[in-house]
C-alpha cells in the first residue's frame, strides 16, 4: 500500500505549539505514519507519492464553531450534505451546527437525527442544542436529555435569551452538565425591525437602523449575571460555567469581553470574517444588495479597528463564519426585505489570509490558532495531534494561491455572499479527514 509524503511544508499545530518546516507521511487510509522536522527527511518507498510542499502549510484541521446547515426543515437553503461539501471546499474538517432548524434542536430525537445523518459525512459534526424550548426564550430545554445523546453546547442563535431569569437558570443548569452556552447578544427591544447599523449611512439609505448598543447592552447584562452567579454559588457548581459570545461586532462589546477576562470570568468570543473585512460604508455602497445584510450588522470603521486589535491581543478567541445560506429569492428583494446572513465557509481562509495575514496584522500561526485549535478548545474537543499512528485531521493551505470567487465554483447550495467576484490570496487546497486524503494542487 503506497503512502504520500509531503515534504518541506510549514507544519502548524498550536495544540502542540508546533510551528516549523518539516515533512509528513500519510497512509492511504489517512493515518500519520511519520513526521520529521527539518533538516531531517522522511525516506520514501518505491510506490510512495512524494509532493514538494515548499511554501504550503499543513495545519491542524480547521473547525468552524458557528454554521447553519438548515436541516431539518429548510433543506431548500442547505443540507447537512451540501453544507459539508462547502466545508471541505473551505478547508474545514469539522463544524458546529446551530439549532435554528425546523423543528429546532431542543430535544433528543432531533439531535439524534442529525448525529445519525452525519455519520457518513466527510467532516465531523458537532451538534448545538437549544438553550430554550423552541428557541422562544421562555423555558429552558431539557439539558439532561440533550446531554444524554451527546450534545454539549447550547445556543438560541438568531434569537437572544431576553428574560434574565431564564438566562440565570440556563447558566445554572448548563453548568451542571458542563455545557457551553453561546449567546446571540441582541436586545430585540432596541433592534426591533432594524436592517443595518444605526447611524449616518442608514439615514442616507432610508433604512431602519440597529443601534450598536443592542449588542453590548445584553452582553453587559449576561456578564453581570455570570459574575453574580460565580460569586454567590462558587463551589456549589459541579463544573465551571462557560459563556461564549457569538459573532461579536462592536468596540464596546470587545471592551466588555476584555474586562470580563481580566477579572477571571470564563468568557470567550468569536468574530466573523465579514466583520473584520467590511463596514457599514460597504453596505452604503452596495446599491441595496441584500447580500450585505446580516446580524449583527456591519458596523463602523472604529468597530472594525477594535476587532483587528482584539484579534492581535487575544481578546477574540476564534474566527467563525456564521455560515448562513439563503435561497436567492430571500436576498434579491432589496435590503429592507432581505433575510439576515451570508455564506462563509468557502471564503474564510481567503479572507483571513488576504485581510489579516498578508497585511501583517496577525501571523500565520495565530490564524490557525483562531481557525482550528481555539474553537476545539472552547468546545472541549480533543486536540489534534501530529503523532505517528494518529488518524490525521489536517488542512492543507497554499497562502500564496490567487483566486477569485465565482458562482459556478461555490459548493454550498446557496450563493448569498457579498464577496462574489472578489480576488483572494490564500486558499485551502485540501484536507485529511475521517480517513480520506484530498489534495488539489492544480
Amino acid at each position: 500500500m503506497s503512502s504520500t509524503i509531503l515534504k518541506n511544508a510549514l507544519l502548524i499545530n498550536p495544540a502542540e505549539k508546533l510551528n516549523a518546516v518539516g515533512s509528513m507521511k500519510l497512509s492511504e487510509s489517512g493515518v500519520i505514519e511519520a513526521v520529521a522536522l527539518a533538516p531531517d527527511e522522511l525516506s520514501a518507498q518505491p510506490d510512495d507519492r512524494v509532493i514538494d510542499f515548499t511554501g504550503r502549510i499543513i495545519c491542524s484541521g480547521l473547525f468552524d464553531m458557528h454554521v447553519h446547515f438548515r436541516e431539518p426543515g429548510y433543506e431548500y437553503k442547505e443540507t447537512l450534505e451540501t453544507g459539508s461539501r462547502a466545508a471541505v471546499a473551505g478547508g474545514f474538517t469539522g463544524v458546529a451546527v446551530m439549532p435554528n432548524t425546523n423543528p429546532p434542536i431542543d430535544s433528543a430525537p432531533v439531535a439524534s437525527y442529525i448525529f445519525r445523518k452525519s455519520e457518513k459525512l466527510p467532516i465531523d459534526i458537532h451538534v448545538i442544542g437549544c438553550i430554550t424550548e423552541g428557541r422562544k426564550g421562555e423555558k429552558i430545554a431539557n439539558y439532561g436529555e440533550l446531554s444524554g445523546v451527546g450534545v454539549c453546547t447550547l445556543s438560541d442563535d438568531g434569537s437572544a435569551v431576553m428574560d434574565v431569569n431564564v438566562m440565570r437558570l440556563a447558566i445554572e443548569y448548563a453548568t451542571g452538565f458542563d455545557m457551553l452556552l453561546i449567546q446571540h447578544c441582541e436586545d430585540d427591544h432596541l433592534s426591533k425591525k432594524g436592517v443595518m447599523n444605526e447611524g449616518y449611512f442608514s439615514s442616507m439609505l432610508g433604512l431602519a437602523g440597529i443601534p450598536a448598543i443592542s449588542e453590548s447592552t445584553l452582553l453587559e447584562r449576561d456578564i453581570s449575571l455570570l459574575k453574580y452567579l460565580m460569586e454567590s454559588k462558587g463551589s456549589a457548581f459541579r463544573h465551571t460555567p462557560r459563556y461564549h459570545v457569538a459573532h461579536v461586532s462592536t468596540k464596546t462589546s470587545l471592551e466588555l469581553v476584555k474586562r470580563a477576562k481580566a477579572s477571571g470570568l470564563p468568557v470567550t468570543c468569536e468574530v466573523t470574517p465579514h466583520h473584520f473585512t467590511l463596514t457599514e460604508k460597504d453596505v452604503f455602497e452596495a446599491n441595496y444588495d441584500g447580500n450585505f445584510i446580516m446580524k449583527p450588522p456591519l458596523c463602523t470603521e472604529s468597530d472594525k479597528a477594535a476587532i483587528l486589535e482584539a484579534l492581535v491581543d487575544g481578546t477574540i478567541d476564534a474566527i467563525a463564519t456564521d455560515h448562513a445560506p439563503h435561497a436567492s429569492h430571500e436576498k434579491s428583494g432589496g435590503m429592507a426585505q432581505a433575510s439576515f446572513g451570508i455564506i462563509g465557509l468557502e471564503t474564510a481562509v481567503g479572507l483571513t489570509f488576504t485581510e489579516l495575514v498578508h497585511k501583517g496584522i496577525i501571523s500565520t500561526y495565530r490564524a490557525i490558532e483562531l481557525l482550528s485549535s481555539n474553537p476545539r478548545r472552547i468546545l472541549k474537543q480533543a486536540p489534534v495531534r501530529f503523532q505517528p499512528g494518529e488518524t490525521a485531521n489536517l488542512t492543507f493551505i497554499d497562502p500564496s494561491y490567487n483566486w477569485t470567487l465565482q458562482p459556478e465554483n461555490i459548493c454550498s447550495k446557496s450563493t448569498n455572499t457579498p464577496f462574489m467576484n472578489r480576488a483572494f490570496k490564500g486558499k485551502s487546497i485540501g484536507i485529511c479527514s475521517r480517513g480520506t486524503v484530498t489534495i488539489n494542487l492544480a
